[in-house]
């Protein structure tokens, strides 16, 4: 159940920080991608896009605005899903994943952890 953080943070007030946090140490294996490079957690913070290729679940912490240029990369991934934490609500990237057979959630991925619901 390999995770993508897309949009890491290694700022603590940040909820990509607390998501890799919570990740982690449910054991599930994280992999992130920032704007500034880095370590948190035993995970590594790409700046570079990487081409995963056993990605399951990408969990978005961009505004919809910068979204948009991750657009093809979310895609080239195949992940089984993608979440749309609060405030990362994009319904033009929701009908993208809808046409490559990619499922998505509207919810937030610290609940879902908290809840044994991920």
């Amino acid at each position: 159940m390999k995770t993508l953080v897309l949009g890491a943070s290694l700022n603590p007030s940040r909820y990509a920080y607390l998501a890799i946090e919570k990740l982690t140490s449910h054991e599930i294996p994280t992999l992130a991608f920032g704007l500034k490079e880095g370590d948190l957690f035993g995970v590594h913070i790409e700046n570079k896009l990487i081409p995963y290729t056993d990605i399951d679940t990408i969990t978005l912490y961009l505004n919809p605005e910068r979204q948009t240029k991750f657009y093809d990369y979310i895609l080239s991934l195949k992940p089984r899903r993608v979440i749309f934490n609060p405030g990362t609500e994009n319904p033009e990237l929701m009908k993208l994943l809808e046409q490559n057979e990619i499922s998505y959630e509207i919810a937030c991925t610290l609940v879902l952890l908290s809840i044994g619901q991920y």
